[in-house]
């Protein structure tokens, strides 16, 4: 075997910690995370677990984990609204709505993810104009990329929408299940959480609401 077999061929250069970022969110975020309080909590974590951070499965831990925190908690760099950036003039006074975005999230009072559908709706405002409809995947998965309460995601998502559209009307409705729930705790794996946020005419007008709720239910699927 010649000696240029028995070297492994070289690794492409990790995507820098903004590049990370960027592509998982859409936006350039305006500050970074500081990788190394980062990769030190984590090895004082496995210290005060007693696990060896120098095993060869541990060693390379901290790094990977300060690197997921750049995809995981990308919303901790953005603005939500920085998504909303893009407007049509449709003319279009009718309902928009988007049902069963998935979406994971972080829950802040144990760090253990929460996961599952957003159902996103609004009533343009008086001049009808309209967002792209992957804009509001993109604010929903923006929002829950830091740690959160699903009750906070649902309100922010419904206050960004207000602030940046002006639209007449929103709704948002989320459910979840919370593995704070299902690994640990009450133990109660498959319990959903759903939380709502109306505005506007979704609050005042019970009929546009109804039929909001009826898009957005009608023909379930499973959460998961």
């Amino acid at each position: 075997m010649t000696e240029s077999a028995d070297i492994a061929p070289a690794r492409a250069p990790a995507a820098t910690s903004d590049e990370r970022i960027r592509v998982t969110t859409g936006a350039v975020p305006t500050r970074g995370f500081d990788h190394a309080k980062l990769t030190a909590g984590v090895r004082l974590l496995f210290e005060g677990l007693g696990i060896d951070a120098e095993a060869p499965g541990t060693r390379d831990t901290p790094q990977r984990v300060a690197r997921m925190f750049d995809e995981i908690f990308a919303g901790l760099l953005i603005e939500p609204a920085d998504v909303l950036d893009v407007v049509f003039e449709e003319g279009h006074d009718e309902l928009v709505l988007i049902r069963d975005i998935p979406f994971s999230s972080m829950c802040e009072h144990h760090l253990i993810p929460f996961v599952g559908h957003a159902h996103v709706g609004y009533l343009p405002n008086t001049a009808g104009q309209v967002t792209g409809l992957s804009k509001l995947a993109r604010l929903v998965d923006l929002v829950a990329k830091r740690p959160n309460l699903q009750e906070r995601i649902t309100t922010t998502i419904a206050d960004t929408l207000e602030k940046a559209l002006s639209p007449r009307g929103v709704l948002v409705v989320i459910e979840a299940e919370h593995y704070c729930m299902t690994m640990r705790g009450i133990r109660k794996p498959g319990a959903v959480t759903v939380t709502s946020a109306v505005r506007g005419l979704m609050r005042d007008d019970p009929r546009t609401r109804a039929e909001a709720m009826a898009l957005a239910f009608g023909a379930r699927r499973p959460i998961a």
